[in-house]
């Protein structure tokens, strides 16, 4: 058994039964992927629609392929033949391009909205008090679902930082599912990365985005 097998071995027995896993697959080499994936890895996080592309070629079609880096309008067209959801949705703009990009593909696209948990100016995703107007215009379109929230949150050494951050998230879920908005469901929080993801799944996280603990540090 390889390394990467064997870390996604101990990862997964680890997880609550009610956890998904995501590989984050930004800069790994298709032989890396495609080992996860043969170790029961069945989500796969890409950040880029070029680098996701290539790799999605390569890999076998039983995954589902998530877009968790910020997606701009103009790599919408592309994006929606690819990702089964996208988890960065943060604006109206991007929000109605996307419904307008699957309505012409015939389909519909599951999306998540990214919560920008520590208010960082420099950083995407909505603030949290401006979430629930967001929910509200994505439960009026057509050819979107949106399954839930995620949120990155500061990125801190000490995991339990992370903690005010994922908990803030899990009550703003919680708050727009009681709306009982029609059109939305909520079933989907995806929190925590490598350093985070126990933390996350203490505050609720039900997918966790792993990268570095299952194909080891980045090279370059």
């Amino acid at each position: 058994m390889g390394i990467i097998s064997e870390n996604v071995r101990r990862i997964t027995e680890s997880l609550p039964s009610d956890v998904a896993l995501m590989a984050v697959v930004k800069t790994r080499t298709a032989e890396e992927v495609l080992e996860a994936v043969e170790a029961g890895v069945r989500i796969l996080g890409g950040n880029y629609v070029q680098e996701t592309a290539a790799l999605a070629g390569r890999v076998a079609q039983e995954v589902k392929w998530h877009m968790i880096g910020h997606l701009q309008t103009n790599k919408v067209k592309k994006a929606v033949g690819i990702f089964d959801m996208i988890e960065t949705v943060d604006s109206v703009e991007l929000t109605r391009e996307i419904d307008k990009r699957c309505a012409q593909a015939g389909g519909t696209m599951d999306v998540l909205v990214e919560i920008n948990s520590g208010r960082e100016p420099n950083k995407t995703g909505v603030t949290p008090e401006d979430a629930e107007a967001l929910v509200r215009t994505i439960a009026q379109l057509s050819h979107i679902r949106l399954r839930g929230l995620m949120t990155m949150g500061p990125l801190f050494g000490d995991p339990e930082a992370s903690r005010p951050y994922f908990r803030e998230t899990k009550r703003l879920f919680d708050r727009l599912d009681s709306l009982g908005i029609p059109g939305v469901r909520m079933d989907l929080l995806s929190m925590g990365m490598s350093h985070s993801y126990t933390v996350a799944i203490e505050e609720s996280a039900t997918l966790v985005r792993i990268g570095t603990k299952i194909f080891g540090e980045r090279i370059g």
